[in-house]
């Protein structure tokens, strides 16, 4: 196994460590009672496993709130925490994903909508960005 190989693996390792210690536990569940659940399966991009580096941000939009079109230099991936959030990442679907629901954005995709589904309430999900390279995380859409 590469070095590289060995570093995404263990950059991939924490991502999900971050993202389980962010699920709450099931209404009705004992603590300490273990429910695992696969929230998201995606192969990453080749990457310099010399120079990885995982970024975990919450993101939340208010209701009604929403980003302007922007692309991530580095892959992303999120997961919906509460509420739902509006999201179109160039050439694909619109999608809504709920609380609980994740979803995956390539390098340099123009996410083309990320808003709150709602009107109402609040959304928040967790954005996680695995770079291997300097670069701000969040870059303005031509």
């Amino acid at each position: 196994m590469t070095a590289g190989r060995r570093m995404t693996g263990l950059a991939v390792t924490m991502l999900c460590a971050a993202v389980a210690g962010c699920r709450a536990a099931p209404p009705g569940s004992p603590a300490g009672d273990s429910m695992d659940r696969t929230v998201l399966s995606q192969a990453l991009p080749v990457m310099d496993g010399g120079r990885l580096k995982v970024s975990v941000v919450e993101v939340t939009y208010g209701p009604g709130g929403s980003s302007p079109p922007h692309s991530h230099p580095c892959a992303v991936i999120g997961y919906v925490i509460e509420g739902a959030l509006r999201t179109q990442v160039q050439g694909g679907p619109e999608a809504l994903l709920k609380a609980g629901e994740s979803f995956y954005e390539a390098p340099n995709a123009v996410h083309r909508i990320s808003a709150n589904g709602s009107d109402k309430e609040p959304a928040r999900f967790i954005a996680s960005f695995i770079c291997d390279h300097d670069t701000p995380l969040s870059v303005a859409a031509p």
